[in-house]
């Protein structure tokens, strides 16, 4: 008989989590095809997430050539008492430089959470904004614990894998 799970209660803590981060892990291909990550802080507003980054960063060239790039979110490692069962959530998403002009509700968002004579130094400096739109994603959260989701979580499907069925070698 298949384990019941709170829905509800796994909804609510994957909004908490994704609320309680600050920075996005970057995964994207370089030009060889070659897998390339990095990170960079981030702001979410409605169903998109916004990241800030300079023209110098080896991952801005990469992501502005990019159709999709896939970002992640994970738990504080000091506080995950298991490391095999790291709560995180990851998403694919479509990228998009949106610039500088224009997107003062996004640069306030940055403000509240960077502090808002950082966030101006780096506007006058290489930086430009990027829009990443996620597609489809997974939060995880233990064994037995994963859920194909959107960012928020209109979709929340618990992932059920059939241990009986075998596998084709």
């Amino acid at each position: 008989m298949p384990k019941t799970i709170d829905l509800q209660k796994h909804k609510e803590n994957y909004l908490q989590f994704i609320e309680s981060r600050n920075t996005l892990i970057l995964s994207m291909l370089d030009a060889d095809g070659r897998p390339f990550s990095s990170c960079a802080p981030f702001v979410k507003k409605a169903e998109k997430l916004y990241i800030f980054i300079s023209r110098i960063a080896d991952h801005y060239q990469l992501i502005e050539k990019s159709e999709y790039i896939d970002v992640l979110m994970l738990a504080d490692e000091s506080a995950t008492t298991n490391k095999f069962a790291t709560e995180r959530a990851r998403w694919s998403c479509i990228p998009k430089n949106i610039g500088l002009e224009g997107h003062e509700d996004i640069f306030a968002l940055f403000h509240a959470t960077y502090g808002e004579k950082m966030i101006e130094m780096l506007r006058g400096l290489d930086f430009s904004l990027f829009e990443l739109t996620p597609l489809q994603g997974r939060y995880v959260v233990g064994f037995g614990l994963a859920f194909d989701t959107d960012i928020n979580a209109k979709r929340f499907d618990h992932v059920v894998v059939d241990k009986k069925k075998e596998v084709s070698k």
